[in-house]
């Protein structure tokens, strides 16, 4: 299912090859394709990275396979297997997308589904998104598991002709690319080795440079690709004593996605946010961490000798609801040295998020992804924390919201 110069047909799988150039010669050591605890995507692999990777590999690369790494993120992660070497498999059936086989770029088919050579194209796909969901389906088939209504014609028939079951019953461990690979491409020595060099460039390059979209993170875990619907709340407290308070707030929220700004909005969206970047004085309009659309809610304020809390909600509010909101958020700031902000991907573990705005320190508590905690940390200080730094990590965030109030005990 590769693309050669030199057209060559390797079996009823494949398509034609480009080979690409070796490294030195070595044992080829490929991952399970599953993921798992001890086999998961490295903290590195990120749509940005990759989307870099791939412009250095084809400086043509046409504009609609710019979102094609999120894609390989977003369906790989649902599937769980290993994604980033199914991406560069996929760079090596297609030349880094340059297609130089037989299938072309508008078929979407960026693992060579049904391409057998000699001119045989093999299927196509509507999207770039329902492409990258045929090869994954296809791996994943292949390891072992079977697919229910694949997307790929060739999967389903594969899986109805049992082709692969007695190959598939001699392992007694789990399946590996280089495995796959020799049953892929039968005819391709070199077909495991083209897939591990084109991953051992990424990581010795692109994986060790600073992520150019971290957001695409985001985007790969926001479901659909629409803009994410979001809750924007702020708390701000002048006593420790409004812990227990803010817990409660807080968990009222839990399922929904908090972040940073009520912003400057002059109409409330659900799905769409002025969201402000600490330290700077650019406004940003970027896409939060998804959640749960919010009620209508207009801006509340519980006053005591101790404590004060005020909440703006612009997710599905009217005009005159975030108008209010944004009056009293712009109010609190001025009367604060400290906030505590709440924001999130979802997560079970949390971190706090610090970062300092006109003089005033802001504490985000933050959650997070088990195995995610660094890269999602890293993003959400990118997009809107500019210039911020994790002061810890904690178990749930709870813990992480109690030791918030105890950095800022008074707003």
């Amino acid at each position: 299912m590769l693309q050669r110069s030199a057209p060559l047909i390797v079996s009823a799988f494949a398509t034609t090859v480009v080979m690409l150039p070796l490294s030195p010669a070595h044992a080829v050591s490929l991952p399970a394709i599953k993921a798992s605890s001890k086999n998961a995507v490295p903290e590195c692999v990120t749509p940005g990275r990759l989307t870099s990777y791939l412009k250095n590999n084809n400086p043509r690369l046409k504009t609609k396979f710019k979102t094609i790494a999120t894609e390989y993120m977003r369906h790989g992660e649902r599937l769980g297997l290993r994604w980033d070497y199914a991406f560069f498999q996929m760079a090596v059936e297609t030349g880094f997308l340059k297609f130089t086989g037989d299938v072309k770029p508008h078929q979407n088919n960026f693992a060579g589904l049904g391409a057998t050579g000699g001119g045989v194209r093999g299927e196509s796909f509507k999207t770039v998104a329902s492409g990258v969901k045929a090869h994954l389906e296809h791996l994943l088939m292949y390891a072992g598991t079977r697919i229910e209504n694949p997307t790929a014609e060739r999967t389903r028939k594969i899986q109805e002709w049992k082709i692969l079951a007695k190959w598939q019953g001699t392992f007694k461990r789990p399946m590996t690319f280089k495995d796959m690979a020799r049953k892929w491409a039968p005819g391709s020595r070199g077909y495991p080795r083209d897939i591990e060099f084109v991953g051992e460039r990424f990581f010795s390059s692109s994986c060790k440079q600073p992520d150019p979209q971290p957001e695409l993170v985001l985007a790969a875990r926001g479901g659909s690709g629409s803009k994410p619907k979001t809750n924007h709340t702020i708390t701000t407290a002048k006593a420790k004593k409004a812990t227990k308070s803010a817990k409660s707030r807080t968990a009222s929220r839990a399922d929904g996605r908090s972040a940073l700004g009520a912003g400057k909005s002059k109409t409330a969206k659900a799905d769409t946010a002025n969201v402000k970047v600490l330290n700077t004085q650019a406004k940003a309009k970027a896409e939060l961490p998804q959640g749960k659309s919010a009620s209508a809610s207009t801006a509340k304020k519980t006053t005591s000798k101790t404590k004060e809390f005020k909440t703006a909600s612009i997710a599905g509010a009217a005009h005159q609801a975030a108008t209010s909101a944004n009056s009293q958020a712009k109010t609190s700031a001025n009367q604060a040295t400290c906030r505590v902000w709440s924001a999130s991907y979802g997560g079970t573990k949390a971190v706090i998020i610090k970062a300092v705005d006109n003089k005033i320190v802001n504490y985000t508590v933050l959650k997070v992804n088990d195995g995610r905690v660094q890269p999602e940390a890293k993003a959400y200080i990118h997009a809107y924390a500019k210039g911020g730094s994790m002061v810890d990590k904690f178990a749930n965030p709870d813990q992480a919201l109690e030791k918030a109030f105890e950095l800022c005990p008074e707003g």
